[in-house]
């Protein structure tokens, strides 16, 4: 996260809201959710309008059973977007656990 916040200005190190989020998806597929929560926060901190970014966080989140955050997340996405009906879905996944 450091090298992120030192870089993310500079050109040389541009990468796509979908770069990023593929990264995240790369590392949830293969049992790092740790490390996908990280890419996917960078993701956030870059691209702070984007719904996208949002749903993944909450599917890290929640995959790591951190239900307060993926709800959050969650509810963020949908704010940005309200016809996200994967955020929807997972909204009242988790408030009927």
């Amino acid at each position: 996260m450091k090298t992120f916040e030192t870089h993310q200005n500079n050109e040389d190190y541009n990468l796509t809201e979908n770069e990023m989020n593929r990264v995240g998806y790369y590392f949830l597929q293969n049992s790092k959710t740790k490390e996908a929560i990280e890419v996917f926060k960078m993701n956030v901190v870059a691209f702070p309008e984007s719904s996208n970014v949002y749903d993944s966080l909450g599917a890290a989140y929640f995959m790591d059973k951190h239900n307060e955050l993926a709800l959050k997340n969650y509810k963020k996405s949908l704010e940005l977007n309200p016809e996200n009906e994967n955020a929807e879905k997972f909204i009242e996944k988790i408030k009927n656990q």
